[in-house]
């Protein structure tokens, strides 16, 4: 069993824990709650999606993790369309951007799941990360009450 205390994550050789975590308006409690739980070297990125910049605040994650928000507000929908950006819709395309660059070794493949946000974009990423990616559906965390088949 890998120590997570405070030394052992100083450690040069030691393992760093890869995240990937999603959360948009409505899940950022749960962000809160999951984030806590984080082991200090853990590395990685928190994608957080919210209606305009008014939402946009402090978020505490280990030192070697990067927070993006996305303010759908700022962003447009899908090309060519004309349409404001739906619910999930810039959480979706910046976690697939990311995911298809960072994600594309098997070692990589160990990074833990953690899709907090809303269905739509939960499930599109999640189809995109098991299909495209060829991830393990039992990697990928979701909240029980989408009914995805991933790990709980």
């Amino acid at each position: 069993m890998t120590v997570h205390s405070d030394s052992a994550c100083r450690a040069s050789k030691h393992a760093r824990v890869q995240q990937l975590i999603t959360a948009d308006e409505h899940s950022l409690a749960e962000l809160a709650a999951l984030v806590a739980t984080l082991p200090l070297c853990s590395t990685g990125r928190v994608f957080i999606e919210v209606p305009d910049a008014t939402w946009i605040g402090s978020v505490a994650v280990p030192a070697r993790m990067i927070v993006t928000w996305l303010d759908r507000s700022a962003r447009t929908g899908a090309a060519g369309s004309g349409r404001a950006c739906a619910p999930g819709e810039a959480l979706t395309r910046a976690v697939t951007a990311w995911a298809d660059e960072m994600l594309c070794t098997d070692a990589a493949r160990a990074t833990r799941v953690h899709l907090l946000g809303g269905f739509l974009g939960t499930a599109d990423i999640v189809d995109h990360l098991t299909g495209r990616l060829g991830m393990a559906a039992d990697a990928i965390h979701t909240p029980e009450r989408f009914g995805l088949a991933t790990a709980r």
